[in-house]
């Protein structure tokens, strides 16, 4: 059974706009110092990352930061292959309720996603009022 979207956002393509359009909206000096990082929308986080990140059963994961924060990143860090940011399509279209509120969540989650990258944690976002 395919999971209910809220009207407009069901295809990929859609979705995948969103994040585009999200990044393309992230303030500059920041947009353009992302660099070795693939931004990716999957359907769905695999089990296996779900279970590699200890999250109970019932838990939604939107968004996943998989690589080298630029903040811990030394000489060492060349012809690295790219970091990851992992936009889960399904779980955002399943919290949301209408085109807004999904456009809204995919701006949250990659802005989220983004801090994590310059080294920002999840205690930081949250004290920031972006957890």
């Amino acid at each position: 059974m395919r999971p209910k979207t809220p009207q407009g956002q069901s295809s990929m393509g859609d979705f995948q706009r969103l994040v585009e359009q999200a990044l393309e909206g992230i303030a500059e000096p920041f947009r353009s110092k992302l660099e070795n990082v693939a931004v990716v929308v999957e359907e769905e986080p695999s089990q296996l990352l779900l279970e590699s990140l200890g999250m109970p059963r019932g838990e939604t994961l939107l968004g996943f930061y998989d690589g080298i924060p630029l903040t811990e990143r030394g000489d060492w860090y060349n012809l690295a292959i790219p970091d990851r940011i992992l936009i889960f399509r399904r779980p955002i279209l399943s919290i949301c309720s209408s085109p807004e509120e999904v456009r809204e969540e995919v701006r949250r989650t990659v802005l989220h996603e983004v801090a994590h990258y310059y080294g920002i944690s999840d205690e930081e976002l949250d004290s920031m009022g972006m957890g």
